[in-house]
């Protein structure tokens, strides 16, 4: 069949929004693998709208590839899960993303697979005589708690996951076939590596010479919990890792309105000093995924939530969101796992999705918030600016944490433009932030290509009573000529003149008749009035 291929050039990644899809549960298929064949897999194609509207650059799916339950018991790295569908199904589903400029990344499962694998099958079966008895540790004089009559070590005391040899130049060279395999197949962008912490070096760095000698431009992730994420995220094994420090610090600093904390963190990755660990890398950031409790549900005051979201895509690095957490989905990893991995129907698009979407936009649109320096510029409690900073721009992001109001300082006078609305204003020290309120500020004069300002409400005029007025008694008038009659925008009697205006409000008269001029770009106010005059 035909491919759709997208052009990698090195680094794509960087300039990129991230969506994380758990196929197995995204597309409501049974738990233990029945063996029943049934594509489901072809349900992200419908979602593909949806994934324009977020601005997504890359979907990144969790296994796909057949496995004894949740795709991280592999079976066969060369099959597409039965659950899911065939070959031909994900193909046309990379097609699909591909064709609508989105990129796909697999998850690469290589520390572990199941006990399924037909290599470990053969173990079992053959024993000492099996081809593949050096795939895997194994020690033939004791047993497994599944009673094989041998031994094998599992990952981390999960013996339904039997570690890989990934010293062994047979194992290492299948995988390479494989991922080979995935890359001509359905054109793979990329790969997330599983629990690439407990994985060989020197398997990184011959997956490393082997993706980037086919395709220069291919991503390499690793998933990465604590320790120096430079061990493996250097020029011979991987472009970049998860930042697990920082999702931590994400949620906690909301719930405790302590910003200190997530601030910490970023100055100590990123920050201007010698010291910093990872200025220059693009970490995959996140609010949740997977194997954690989804963001809506671990957040006490969930008005925070676009707070937090603006946070994780105005600080470095590349944002990744979770299904289903983009309307604020529920998930609590108390509930096991597959609470956190559900199926929905449809995407819902409510106002978080479309406040995301815009998050997406003018960070695609920013080179200071897609690779700029990172600064703590002010440093509250419950409130925070940072200051993100690139060659000719330089944004501030500010976010109120709290439900009261605030005027927060900056070391900044003169014009910027709010990168939400397009808008143009003068700082003068300081940004006022609504309740839960965010602003995002490009600072300098408005540029051509500026979202443009909403549009403001036409001026109109209704007749409404006015305020009663008792003039003093005049003379008689003499006789004067018939007057001429007035055209139909001129004031009469009893109008009130509303004009959309910021200036205060203000009393104005015409030819003796009382007029109210009153501030209106509030259509609440005009529906009213209309309601009660009838006009």
């Amino acid at each position: 069949m035909n491919v759709t291929r997208l052009k990698n050039n090195p680094g794509w990644q960087n300039s990129a929004m991230f969506y994380q899809i758990y196929p197995i549960g995204f597309c409501g298929a049974p738990y233990e693998n029945d063996g029943v064949p049934m594509s489901r897999i072809r349900k992200v194609i419908d979602w593909v709208p949806h994934l324009k509207k977020l601005n997504t650059g890359a979907v990144y799916f969790s296994p796909v590839f057949e496995s004894d339950t949740h795709g991280y018991d592999t079976r066969d790295f060369r099959k597409i899960d039965s659950r899911l569908g065939t070959n031909e199904d994900f193909a046309d589903v990379c097609n699909a993303l591909h064709e609508a400029g989105i990129r796909v990344v697999l998850d690469g499962v290589f520390n572990h697979v199941g006990r399924g694998f037909w290599a470990f099958q053969d173990v079992l079966k053959n024993r000492e005589s099996s081809p593949y008895r050096d795939w895997f540790h194994i020690n033939f004089g004791g047993n497994s708690n599944y009673n094989d009559g041998l031994w094998y070590e599992g990952w981390e005391g999960h013996f339904e996951l039997v570690k890989l040899n990934l010293q062994n130049p047979a194992v290492v060279d299948h995988i390479l076939e494989c991922v080979g395999g995935w890359m001509d197949e359905f054109a793979i962008d990329g790969l997330r590596l599983d629990v690439a912490y407990l994985l060989d070096e020197n398997f990184m760095r011959r997956l490393h010479q082997y993706t980037k000698g086919r395709d220069a431009g291919f991503f390499l992730l690793g998933e990465m919990i604590h320790g120096d994420y430079k061990r493996i995220m250097n020029p011979e094994m991987l472009d970049s890792v998860t930042n697990y420090e920082c999702y931590k610090g994400l949620y906690s600093s909301f719930n405790d309105k302590n910003m200190f904390e997530i601030a910490h963190s970023l100055n100590r990755q990123f920050g201007s000093e010698n010291w910093c660990l990872y200025r220059g890398e693009h970490l995959l950031c996140f609010a949740d995924n997977h194997d954690v409790t989804r963001i809506h549900t671990i957040l006490k005051d969930k008005q925070q939530i676009e707070g937090l979201y603006t946070m994780l895509y105005c600080m470095p690095g590349i944002p990744c969101l979770y299904y289903g957490s983009e309307w604020g989905a529920e998930g609590d990893k108390h509930d096991g796992d597959p609470a956190l991995r559900p199926c929905f129907d449809k995407p819902v698009e409510n106002s978080l999705t479309e406040f995301i979407g815009e998050l997406s936009r003018i960070k695609l649109q920013s080179k200071a918030l897609s690779e700029g320096s990172y600064k703590n510029e002010t440093i509250l409690n419950k409130q925070i600016v940072i200051r993100r900073e690139a060659q000719d721009e330089t944004v501030f992001a500010a976010i109120n944490a709290d439900q009261s109001g605030f005027n927060i300082n900056v070391n900044y006078h003169g014009p910027a433009t709010d990168l939400f609305t397009g808008e143009s204003r003068e700082l003068n020290g300081c940004i006022e932030l609504e309740p839960y309120g965010v602003k995002l500020y490009r600072l300098g004069p408005p540029r051509a290509g500026d979202k443009a300002p909403a549009p403001k409400a036409e001026a109109v005029t209704v007749s409404v009573p006015a305020p009663e007025y008792r003039p003093e008694p005049k003379p008689e008038p003499k006789s004067q000529p018939e007057s001429k009659p007035q055209p139909e925008q001129s004031p009469v009697p009893g109008a009130l003149n509303l004009v959309p205006t910021d200036i205060p409000l203000r009393y104005t008269s015409q030819d003796g008749t009382p007029y109210i001029a009153v501030p209106c770009n509030d259509p609440a106010l005009e529906k009213l009035i209309r309601a009660v005059t009838g006009k």
